[in-house]
């Protein structure tokens, strides 16, 4: 019956109302509740064990090191996601998942490209992303209990990494959760941003890098290649043109992606005026995960 309820609210194969909400501890206890159930036992989790040589598990962390959910795992715990994962060889025009279906697995892709597809009213598909090497599909079905939002096919000969739910929920689930949680809420707030829909900032969140600096300190300068967009979280810096303050920055702003989309030099120098905190996003998921030409639109209005 639960499941039943679950395939009706997700009629139109996108995530669950709820999860589009901010979600507060009482949002989280409820997912928590339903995602976990009897996989939420800790005493009694085993992890799996695939058999690779050393060249598969070498290949494997080098991927995981790529990826936005596996990255920051203690080494324990990347030890065990390792051992955990199978590799599954993709030829191209197969299908990894299918919209609809109910999720027990995520892919992190080793190599390939792979179009993400998702159905239109009249049956038709449409590609929404294309995914590549260190890009992870399939988690939302895991993180937040839903069937999955779209269907995932091979462009072309492909390897795939693949982790069960059990051990996701145990070793990864938890980590994710938090961070996507802290900076939903917060990404929505940026004016930039603020027309993406929740798996999207979601995907941004993923891959956000925190950066800590005292006051005074240069973030980025004048002339030098632009490497990293910026989103301010705490604090307060200001730009600077030829020694002249020309704009001031606070908590939501951002800065730093006009040098990623024109492939130009830094326009000026970031200066932090106060203790800060900043989020960094490297150019590659950034061209990736945001959607440039409404920046550049947008660029001109905020900038």
């Amino acid at each position: 019956e639960e499941e039943e309820e679950e395939e009706e609210d997700d009629e139109d194969d996108e995530p669950p109302a709820d999860w589009e909400k901010p979600m507060g501890n009482r949002a989280r206890q409820s997912v928590s509740a339903e995602a976990y159930g009897e996989w939420n036992a800790k005493k009694a989790f085993v992890p799996p064990v695939v058999p690779k040589s050393d060249e598969q598990k070498e290949r494997l962390k080098n991927c995981l090191v790529k990826s936005f959910l596996f990255s920051n795992l203690e080494s324990t715990d990347l030890g065990i996601v390792i051992g955990a994962m199978k590799e599954v060889n993709m030829t191209a025009g197969q299908r990894a998942i299918n919209q609809g279906d109910n999720g027990d697995f995520l892919f992190v892709i080793e190599s390939g490209k792979f179009e993400c597809l998702i159905k239109k009213p009249d049956g038709s598909e449409i590609c929404v992303k294309t995914c590549e090497s260190g890009d992870v599909f399939g988690e939302l079905a895991l993180l937040y209990n839903c069937p999955r939002a779209a269907s995932v096919e091979s462009k072309d000969n492909g390897v795939l990494w693949q982790l069960d739910r059990d051990t996701f929920n145990h070793i990864v689930k938890e980590a994710a959760q938090k961070k996507r949680q802290r900076y939903d809420t917060f990404l929505a707030k940026v004016p930039l941003l603020s027309s993406m829909d929740a798996y999207e900032r979601s995907q941004l969140a993923d891959a956000l890098k925190v950066e800590n600096f005292p006051a005074g300190a240069t973030v980025v300068t004048q002339g030098e290649v632009g490497q990293k967009f910026y989103i301010l979280e705490e604090g307060d810096a200001c730009a600077t043109k030829n020694g002249v303050e020309v704009m001031k920055y606070s908590a939501g702003d951002y800065f730093g992606e006009l040098a990623l989309i024109n492939n130009k030099p830094r326009a000026a120098t970031v200066t932090t005026k106060s203790e800060a905190r900043l989020l960094s996003v490297d150019a590659r998921s950034f061209k990736r995960l945001i959607n440039v030409s409404e920046l550049m639109e947008k660029s001109n209005r905020y900038t």
